[in-house]
Formats: structure tokens, C-alpha cells, sequence
């Protein structure tokens, strides 16, 4: 028997959910396939769990525009929903003289993004603010915050269903076909099934390129391939004499092995950048030899022996080792000519934070 339905969002993270629940709030009858048994154990589950304020990417890009805008829609979500978060800041410090021009840059960057209170700070301002820093300057962000993403996804998850959606988990699918006014997918797990439906939104992350090309009816050259990247958290034994995060300037392939802290007090400290061809997250407890050294950088009392394997989580990124870093591609039928299909891919940070906004981009992207 083939089920009917208006839209298909597949993948039950962060991204996925956000999209249901714009459909959901829009009229339109959504089902979300999830191949898990629960909803955002991949990448949504396996971040900094951080509200970024949209700082680093190239002005104009989706990264910029829609973490700008996210930011504010999270801020207001989470408030209405009692979602567990804390605007709790954001400290970049640059640790030697020569940096102090990337700051610089950073702070112009920030400002063609639309970020305008970011506040300069001297080495003095920070000894009174974070007396355990070691930096040259850093610059506030005070728009920078953290939060439960689990929490997060219960209540986007929670909204979609009150407004008609419905959520199947364990509902892999194998295959699709794109048939010209819609898709006829077919979905394995414990109860197989055959869904029609006018609207299909890949928000499969790690697995994305992949679906896409079980598609029938999408050209293989516009299925792009993904770079897994996986990033490793390191705990503290020990409560972190800091109150805000603390990052340092980017590096190559992500923002550097940065200072987080959970809603508990908790800090934790990562991720670094290690490619891999598989989705393994295993981490490598000498790993943390370089996390020593990068962390004392900013933090020189960070005593031998007081980081801890945490856990680790796996980017899905459109460029790999050396490449340039790639913006969020959300491809339309305007570039892949199929009507009512929506690809997401290399959705990595600020995924979490942008997923209000870049559900919003996704229902224009269709026309609704």
C-alpha cells in the first residue's frame, strides 16, 4: 500500500526538524523520516551545542546571513519554549602581538555580517574579567551563548507534531524516484512502506550525498561529495575558572580548539580538525597531547593530566583537507530542475544555530 503525503523531510536532527516544523506551521502535511531510533544522535548531538553570533563567514554568504538571523530567532524560540540556554559571551583573544591584526580583521568581518557589538578589549580589561586569560586584546561577543540542543530538538519536534507533522523513526530510505509532480519513495525498517509526496527535503547531513544519489530523476552532477571531518571534545576534570567561552583565532578547517561550557559549569575543550572516510567516533586519547599545548596558549595553568576523552562528532563538509572553507549549499529545483526537491548539504556550523532561519530559506527556496 503507498501512502500519501504533501512533504517528506529526511533526517531528524536539528535541520530536519526545524524544516518539518515550518512546513508543519505553513498547512502543509509532513512526514520526517529518521534511520535511527531516535531523533539527532549524528551531528545535531555531537557539537559545541553554542549559539554563535555569525562572526567568521564571507559577507553574503548563507553561513553569514541566515547564523545572523538565527541567532535572534533561536534567542526568541528558546524564551517562548523554555529551552535551557545562557547568553553567556564569547571571548576571541589573540595571544601574541601578531595577531592583533587578524582581530582587527575579524572585528571588520563581523560588521559587513551585520554583527556590530562585538567590544574590543585590552590585556587589562581581560585580567579584571578573566583573570586566569593569558591574551594580548580579545574582542566580546556578547550576542554568544549555549544551549541544550536536545532540549531544542524536543521542542521543535514538539511544535511540528502539534501542527500535523508526523515523526517516523527507524524509516531508513532505500530508494526514491522523481516523477515529475512529485516522488515515490521507498522507506525499509521495521515497517516498510511506500510514501508518495509532492515536496522532498533532504536533511540527511553526513548521509545527504548519499540519498541524493539513490534518487532517480537527479542528475549525478549535482550530487557533490562530502569530506567528513571529525572533531574531538576533551572534558575537565574539574570546574574552569572562566565564564565565558574562549576561543582562539580560526585555524584551518574549523575555529580553533576552543573553551565551551555546558549549562552545568562543565568546560570542555575542542574540537580539533581530523579527517576520516568513515563515521567512526572513537576518540584518541593521545590526541590530547596537541590540545594541551594549543589550550596553554590561552590558559597556561591547565594542569597535566586534567583533560579527559569526551566525545567526538563528524562535520559533513562541501571542501576538504587545504580547500578553501564552503558555504551551506541548499540546492533548489531553480539548479537541479526536479519540482519540489530541496538537497542540504555540507550543513555543518552554524548549522544549529541558523536551523530557524534556514528552514525559513528552505519553504522560500519552494515558493511557500
Amino acid at each position: 500500500m503507498t501512502e500519501k503525503t504533501a512533504a517528506v523531510v529526511i533526517g531528524a536532527g536539528v535541520v530536519g526538524l526545524a524544516c518539518a516544523r515550518a512546513l508543519a506551521l505553513r498547512g502543509i502535511e509532513t512526514i520526517i523520516l529518521e534511520a535511527n531510533d531516535a531523533i539527532g544522535l549524528e551531528s545535531s548531538s555531537r557539537n559545541s551545542e553554542v549559539i554563535h553570533a555569525g562572526l567568521y563567514y564571507p559577507a553574503g554568504s548563507l553561513k553569514a546571513r541566515l547564523c545572523v538571523a538565527g541567532n535572534r530567532q533561536l534567542y526568541e524560540f528558546c524564551a517562548a519554549h523554555n529551552v535551557a540556554h545562557r547568553r553567556c559571551g564569547k571571548l576571541i583573544v589573540a595571544t601574541a602581538p601578531e595577531q592583533e591584526e587578524k582581530l582587527a580583521a575579524l572585528k571588520s568581518q563581523s560588521a559587513q555580517n551585520g554583527v556590530t557589538d562585538l567590544k574590543p578589549l585590552s590585556a587589562a580589561q581581560l585580567a579584571t574579567l578573566e583573570p586566569a586569560l593569558r591574551a594580548t586584546s580579545a574582542l566580546l561577543s556578547p550576542a554568544t551563548g549555549i544551549i541544550d540542543s536536545h532540549g531544542l530538538m524536543l521542542a521543535l519536534q514538539g511544535e511540528a507534531e502539534a501542527h500535523g507533522a508526523a515523526l517516523a523513526l527507524k524509516s531508513p530510505l532505500l530508494r526514491g524516484e522523481a516523477r515529475g509532480t512529485g516522488f515515490l519513495l521507498e522507506v525499509g525498517g521495521e515497517a516498510p512502506m511506500q510514501l508518495e509526496t509532492e515536496l522532498l527535503i533532504n536533511s540527511a547531513g553526513l548521509h545527504a550525498a548519499r540519498l541524493a544519489a539513490s534518487l532517480a530523476g537527479l542528475d549525478a552532477r549535482h550530487v557533490p561529495a562530502l569530506h567528513y571531518a571529525r572533531g574531538n571534545y576533551y572534558a575537565l576534570a574539574g570546574r574552569a575558572p572562566f565564564t565565558h567561552l574562549v576561543y582562539p583565532l580560526p585555524e584551518p578547517g574549523g575555529l580553533g580548539v576552543h573553551l565551551t561550557l555546558d549549562l552545568g559549569g562543565q568546560a570542555r575543550f575542542g574540537p580539533d580538525v581530523e579527517w576520516v572516510d568513515a563515521l567512526d567516533y572513537t576518540v584518541d586519547p593521545r590526541r590530547a597531547d596537541a590540545f594541551y599545548a594549543a589550550v596553554r596558549k590561552y590558559w597556561p595553568q591547565l594542569a597535566d593530566g586534567a583533560l579527559q576523552p569526551a566525545y567526538s562528532g563528524i562535520r559533513p563538509k562541501l571542501a576538504g583537507p587545504g580547500a578553501p572553507a564552503a558555504d551551506f549549499l541548499v540546492q533548489s529545483p531553480a539548479t537541479h530542475g526536479v519540482p519540489g526537491l530541496i538537497n542540504l548539504f555540507g550543513i555543518e556550523s552554524p548549522g544549529l544555530t541558523s536551523c530557524l532561519a534556514l528552514a525559513d530559506h528552505v519553504c522560500g527556496e519552494l515558493g511557500i
